[in-house]
């Protein structure tokens, strides 16, 4: 049938559809996953229970693993390693594992989980996160790696009496402290600017380290307060949230005056930028090299904007130390050229 004769309605009716098949592929996925989950911990299980029962040792998971690839010869999955790792899932997991968020996740991540995770606490966490956030198994090896749950919600803030106590929980989790930078390659005396020029450059890898739901919207956003020019370091926009997120760059210990200047901003954004009828209170990020503690509290009580202050981690010194100069790299590529040009 030609494009142009097609009835009305036929475009909705071809989305609705689609968006069934995605639907039900998703859901065919999520219950192959289940089934494996549960098969494994329930291998687990028996495992672990004839080993308390028996008094066998762990010799006897080798012994499964050979015969399993001789009666299942093409199946996967069923190696020492695995079968290992089932009954850790047991141990770890007593109760059926899918009436628990772990249930929800990838086997990969399960064994990331259990090869990284030092306590119950985290392994709690970072259970919970990967299945709220949906994180890739590499995300949550990266979250993992940099500690996150050390860090989510640690920076000082005055979120209890500035936001709403529904969303209070909600909006500390997306403030930490500190921010690990080491990606950016900074030396120890690096300037304002080129802290923010080396975020914007590496934009991609700081969207990571800030987290799920955060869109960049721009550096030094300008904006005009009774006829005079004002620029914002970076401006984000959390999605999940529907908040803007003000973000100011010390290289510097923070002081109270750098708090004043960003809720300045938090409160210029929150008037001709956000939109008050589907966008919540603006929230005001400065991110610094260091804090007085007590003098940032002061400074954050003296304010009715939504504000947290946070530190920042770059390279250590030994690691900066070892690594070549811009003259060092500058003085290798001339080598390189001058050879090149030899005949």
């Amino acid at each position: 049938m030609p494009t142009e004769d097609l009835p009305v309605g036929y475009a909705d009716l071809l989305h609705d559809i689609k968006s069934e098949i995605t639907s039900a592929r998703i859901r065919a996925h999520r219950a192959v996953n289940t089934e494996q989950i549960e098969l494994y911990w329930r291998i687990g299980r028996l495992i672990l229970t004839r080993q308390e029962k028996e008094g066998w040792g762990a010799q006897v998971v080798d012994r499964l693993a050979a015969d399993l690839r001789t009666t299942h010869p093409g199946q996967r999955g069923f190696g020492r390693s695995n079968l290992q790792y089932m009954l850790k899932m047991a141990r770890t997991w007593p109760e059926p594992i899918v009436q628990q968020p772990v249930g929800q996740l990838p086997w990969g991540h399960i064994t990331v989980l259990l090869d990284k995770t030092n306590t119950p606490a985290e392994l709690d966490f970072y259970t919970r996160s990967a299945v709220q956030h949906g994180w890739s198994r590499a995300m949550l090896q990266h979250w993992i790696t940099s500690g996150l749950h050390l860090s989510q919600g640690a920076a000082q803030t005055n979120f209890a009496t500035t936001v709403i106590p529904e969303q209070s929980d909600a909006v500390r989790e997306l403030v930490k402290d500190p921010y690990r930078l080491e990606f950016l390659g900074l030396d120890g005396d690096h300037a304002e600017r080129d802290f923010e020029d080396a975020l914007v450059a590496r934009l991609i890898e700081f969207l990571t380290e800030l987290g799920v739901g955060f869109s960049f919207v721009g550096r030094q956003y300008r904006v005009l307060v009774g006829g005079e020019e004002f620029r914002i370091d970076l401006l984000f926009y959390h999605c999940k949230l529907h908040r803007y997120v003000v973000f100011e760059l010390k290289t510097r210990t923070a002081r109270p005056e750098h708090v004043g200047k960003l809720g300045f901003y938090v409160a210029v954004v929150d008037d001709p930028v956000r939109d008050k009828e589907r966008d919540d209170e603006t929230i005001g990020i400065l991110l610094s090299a260091g804090r007085n503690h007590a003098a940032v509290e002061y400074a954050l009580q003296n304010h009715n904007r939504p504000l947290a202050v946070s530190s920042y981690v770059g390279l250590p010194r030994q690691v900066r130390e070892l690594l070549p100069s811009s003259e060092d790299l500058a003085r290798v590529a001339q080598g390189v050229l001058e050879q090149e040009a030899q005949p």
